[in-house]
């Protein structure tokens, strides 16, 4: 009986499956297999193009660990990712909590702080380009962020932080309006102050947000290629190359495909395991809540 119980289950799920289909095919051949063919790759000195690849064993993570050059796009990654998961979520919740309530035009301001995030990042980062390199300039007689290897990065993060602060505001702003007007109500009666509320009410209820936020930047700032590549082409010189454009440029304009494959390998340990910690740590935090 369970198992006609369990075909018939599945019968029924049958027909939601098809619409999965298409996606998931899609996934396995712009995802998963690349990844396994790369995953052998790395163990190879192929160059990408020619037919031949020869086994080297672990010789190219071995450089890897050893190549000094590959501390500077560490570093920027890293100083990119702290800037933009804690500012865009500073600066998300803030937007949040300010628009969570009902005055004139409050739909506009939603729409002013969202409407960036409908730009890609390719055009974002076009337009701030020209901004800082022509507009900036002029108006505050200083240069541009991005051209200094001093500010690059921060400029680039400045970036980040004018497309997706909107993005982090609807999500916080979605978890708000899960709040019970009650416990706001019956703090207020209590005379709990807006920080008391804010402390003891808001940010316990609103975990699961910061979880998905925190966790979401966490990994976008990991891998960012699009920003650099497109606002600076990874200038100037190399000050702007982060971790992904490190392993772009060994893989392709270099010719060593190899290489390219364990770099982007020791990435994807990276992004995964951090990612995976963060958000044990913030799951923890929303059982106790």
């Amino acid at each position: 009986m369970k198992a006609s119980a369990r075909a018939r289950a599945f019968g029924r799920s049958l027909p939601d499956l098809w619409f999965v289909l298409p996606a998931l095919i899609l996934f396995i051949f712009v995802v998963v297999v690349p990844f396994f063919r790369g995953f052998g790759i790395a163990f190879t000195n192929w160059d990408g193009f020619s037919p031949k690849q020869t086994f080297v064993g672990f010789r190219n993570f071995l450089l890897l660990l050893t190549d000094s050059a590959l501390l500077p796009p560490l570093w920027n990654t890293l100083y990119f990712t702290g800037i933009t998961v804690v500012m865009v979520n500073i600066l998300g919740l803030a937007v949040a909590l300010g628009v969570d309530r009902k005055f004139p035009g409050v739909g506009v301001v939603k729409t002013i702080f969202f409407l960036p995030i409908v730009v890609s990042l390719v055009l974002a980062s076009f337009i701030w380009s020209y901004l800082f390199s022509d507009v900036f300039p002029r108006i505050f007689h200083a240069p541009g962020l991005l051209g200094s290897a001093d500010t690059v990065m921060s400029g680039l993060a400045l970036i980040c932080l004018w497309r997706d602060t909107g993005l982090a505001m609807l999500t916080y702003l979605a978890a708000l309006k899960t709040i019970p007007e009650e416990l706001k109500e019956a703090a207020m009666i209590d005379g709990a102050g807006i920080w008391q509320r804010f402390r003891v009410i808001t940010v316990p209820l609103i975990v699961p947000a910061f979880t998905i936020n925190v966790t979401l930047w966490l990994g976008w700032g990991l891998k960012v290629f699009d920003y650099p590549m497109a606002a600076t082409g990874g200038g100037p010189g190399a000050a702007s190359w982060t971790l992904a454009i490190y392993v772009y440029e060994y893989a392709f304009p270099y010719g060593k495909a190899g290489y390219g494959q364990a770099a982007a390998l020791v990435l994807f340990v990276l992004v995964f395991t951090l990612s995976a910690l963060v958000t044990k740590i913030l799951r923890s935090k929303e059982l106790q809540s």
